[in-house]
């Protein structure tokens, strides 16, 4: 059975608490598992979540701070350990070359799987097109170099019954101008309609920026920053970060149907600020503040 989830991993800044990891998120798409910025204790944090070195086919880092990448080592060596039978794949900004380098081989292990080195530069790229999906990456406003991802599923068609009855295609014929496009005259387009694919961005470390916005554009599941709190701005202009409220505007800017706010700093005690903020601003879709294992599936289609 399909399933399209966001598992969260951890939720925490740059120090953890006793309830927040550093961050670490793993996208299930179906058949695949991205893995997005996995800090220290990402291992352990996905034996907790039941998420398995096997699970992993692509590793996306937005950039080379430790709560973003320290766990990146163990992560590397545990895909090696367990002999994982397929292809992995890393995404990383080029600038962090040597950082990922250190990482990879920061200890002595046999390594049985090749990993696949694809580094992002510029104002970003399309990293992957397959049947199955898009990914691509823009860069943001950080103190280092830092990327945004964006997973884009290819547009389908929708049946439609009344349409199909009209015209007499019922059973087996239904499937075959799925296929073929055209059935007696009939084109699949007299028969169905678009049906938009299904779009999920993953938003770190970042000032307000134009990456940030073409992340969001859209998107049926937003998983971004929200480090401050709206008092605490201009702190979080100078660090390079994103308040609730700058989040949540976003959001809904971008008609975003699902909001989830993360990467939260130790300074506050009270995590439904971040909602109640989120909704002063005029976010008006579903809202979750992320906590530590949780799971948030991507909506389903319209």
């Amino acid at each position: 059975m399909s399933v399209r989830e966001f598992v969260i991993l951890g939720t925490a800044s740059q120090v953890p608490t006793r309830h927040r990891n550093h961050n670490g998120y793993l996208l299930r798409w179906d058949a695949e598992g991205i893995l997005f910025d996995p800090g220290e204790g990402t291992q352990r944090q996905m034996l907790r979540a039941g998420v398995a070195a096997h699970d992993l086919n692509r590793i996306c880092v937005t950039h080379f701070h430790g709560d973003h990448s320290l766990g990146l080592a163990g992560v590397i060596q545990r895909i090696n350990l367990d002999r994982v039978p397929h292809p992995v794949t890393a995404h990383y900004p080029a600038s962090g070359q040597r950082f990922f380098d250190r990482l990879r081989y920061s200890t002595a292990y046999r390594e049985t799987v090749g990993i696949t080195e694809e580094p992002v530069s510029g104002e970003g790229a399309v990293l992957a097109d397959t049947p199955a999906y898009r990914l691509e990456a823009r860069r943001l406003s950080h103190p280092v170099e830092s990327y945004g991802y964006r997973l884009v599923e290819p547009d389908g068609r929708r049946m439609l019954p009344e349409r199909l009855a009209a015209h007499g295609i019922t059973g087996p014929d239904v499937g075959r101008i799925q296929r073929e496009g055209a059935l007696g005259g009939v084109t699949l387009a007299d028969v169905s309609e678009v049906r938009r694919g299904q779009r999920v961005a993953f938003v770190m470390d970042t000032r307000l920026c134009d990456g940030v916005t073409e992340l969001a554009d859209g998107c049926d599941l937003l998983v971004i920053e929200s480090t401050f709190l709206d008092e605490d701005h201009q702190l979080a202009s100078d660090h390079g970060h994103l308040t609730a409220g700058q989040a949540a505007r976003v959001a809904r800017d971008g008609n975003v149907r699902h909001l989830v706010l993360t990467h939260f700093s130790q300074r506050y005690g009270d995590p439904e600020e971040f909602a109640r903020q989120a909704r002063a601003a005029g976010f008006d879709g579903e809202l979750t503040v992320a906590r530590d294992l949780d799971r948030v599936p991507v909506p389903k289609r319209l």
